[in-house]
């Protein structure tokens, strides 16, 4: 299976567009002759179109360079990761490695033929002077039959797709196709053919919980287009998605008065669980990266044996083991089941009507929780090192629930509730690289204790363990003055609004 990002825009003409010239755009010299193809693409869905709802289109295409199976990830007129399949002669279904990575998106349900589009395509590429193809220009007569109605529909369509120029070649080619009377389309193909089906209406939420459930909505489709990356272990994927998930959780506790107290909480129990299976995956991935620099980082007269090879192999033979563990928990009935809660949860009704001055109370209740526990944990009366550790650890997550109340309430606030976010995130960031110290220190410690049992020399993990200790104190007086930033007059007083 290949995977391919793929960025480009799209442009719909009519029928007396012609295209332009499109040399001198962003180092274009030459332009290629045309070759034509005859596309003939299959696409497919979930009854109720889960997969073009969620930003995701599955196709069986013939014709072209790249015929076979497709699963397109992303909005159209953007960048989308495409990952490709070849097709057997028979193979009428999806193969499986291509289920498993819309099996979110999909929700574990089948799909089945929901479009057909025929495209009878000129391809054009756009050289440089060296011979380099910087960009392929498709005029495209298309047309779309929507399987479950019979509708039709015919259009032509322009689709510039980068190879190896860049985003101001696009701009300059944008610019040409506009004056010549094409007009940016905002759609795929796949979306247009379903137009009609995919108009239904979504149900408006009550005005008073609505910046509460479009943030969750948001975090909820975060995590399902960061689905396909994470079954490849890509790390901003399983980030990302890891995040979405904590959001989520935070959200649901916050304004836990929202929904129905049963079904919320065993929604936020099954989020914590999944956040479990993301967690080894993410915190191998900063573990391996944050310990490889620190050893590149001491002078070469300092690291004694072969250090950075053994955490290599540690981290790598870890770095398996969860990713197994992750694949096995994103393919689980337990994983849909999940997801068809929490839409549920979503998207039907609330249990109580709230006005904007109940989300305002959740925002400020939040904030002044997360005050309260980072005053206890800089305060310096703790028994040990490691309960000073537990407390500041305690403190993040709840300056984390802070910072996402925060952000419900942004998109309406505007400037002041983004500045208290950003200072809220810089506490969050210190506080995490403290947090870091102390699991690297641990693993620094285990790992030295291996080398030690092997025979070999334990010196530079003593050097490392020391130079995170003290990373870790610099990081505590940080926190201190960013708590000070954070509560500036300035920063809070839209809070009483």
């Amino acid at each position: 299976m290949a995977t391919v990002v793929e960025r480009e825009r799209k442009y719909s003409a009519d029928e007396g567009f012609r295209l332009p010239d499109l040399t001198g755009c962003g180092g274009v010299t030459t332009t290629s002759d045309a070759t034509a193809f005859d596309l003939d693409a299959v696409y497919l869905d979930t009854a109720d179109l889960r997969l073009a709802r969620g930003g995701f289109a599955l196709r069986r295409r013939t014709g072209g360079h790249d015929a076979g199976w497709h699963l397109k990830v992303g909005s159209a007129g953007g960048d989308r990761t495409e990952y490709q399949f070849p097709a057997g002669a028979d193979d009428d279904a999806p193969p499986a490695e291509l289920v498993a990575l819309f099996r979110a998106a999909s929700r574990g349900q089948p799909v089945a033929p929901a479009a057909r589009i025929t495209t009878r395509r000129i391809e054009r590429r756009l050289l440089d002077g060296r011979g380099r193809v910087l960009a392929e220009v498709a005029e495209d007569t298309v047309e779309g039959r929507d399987l479950v109605t019979g509708e039709r529909q015919a259009w032509r369509e322009i689709e510039v797709e980068l190879v190896d120029g860049d985003d101001a070649l696009l701009d300059a080619v944008d610019d040409r196709l506009r004056a010549a009377g094409a007009r940016p389309v905002p759609v795929s193909k796949s979306h247009r053919a379903l137009a009609t089906r995919l108009a239904v209406p979504a149900t408006a939420p009550e005005p008073g919980a609505a910046p509460v459930l479009d943030y969750a909505l948001a975090q909820r489709d975060v995590l399902i287009a960061n689905h396909p990356g994470a079954i490849g272990g890509v790390e901003d994927a399983v980030h990302d998605m890891r995040v979405a998930v904590r959001r989520l959780r935070s959200t649901l506790r916050t304004f836990r008065g929202l929904w129905d107290r049963r079904e919320s909480e065993w929604v936020r129990a099954e989020l914590r669980w999944l956040g479990a299976q993301l967690g080894p995956v993410r915190d191998t991935q900063v573990m391996a990266a944050r310990l490889t620099d620190a050893v590149h980082a001491e002078p070469a007269d300092l690291v004694l044996g072969p250090v950075a090879a053994r955490i290599s192999a540690r981290f790598a033979a870890d770095l398996a083991t969860a990713l197994d563990e992750l694949r096995a928990a994103l393919g689980s009935d337990r994983y849909t089941g999940l997801l068809a809660r929490l839409d549920a949860l979503l998207e039907g009704p609330t249990a109580r009507t709230v006005d904007a001055r109940w989300v305002a109370r959740r925002v400020r209740r939040a904030v002044t929780r997360a005050d309260d526990r980072l005053d206890q944990a800089l305060a310096g009366d703790h028994p040990t090192g490691a309960a000073e550790d537990v407390a500041l650890h305690e403190a993040r997550k709840a300056d984390k629930t802070a910072r996402y109340a925060v952000e419900v309430r942004e998109p309406a606030v505007g400037k002041p509730a983004g500045r208290l976010v950003d200072r809220l995130k810089d506490l969050q960031d210190l506080l995490g690289t403290h947090q870091d110290s102390v699991v690297t220190r641990e693993v620094l410690r285990r790992q030295a204790l291996r080398a030690y049992a092997d025979g070999e020399n334990t010196f530079t993990y003593g050097i490392l363990h020391a130079r995170q200790a003290a990373a870790a104190g610099r990081d505590v007086r940080a926190a201190a003055r960013a708590r000070d930033r954070a509560r500036r007059r300035k920063v809070r007083r839209w809070l009483k609004r």
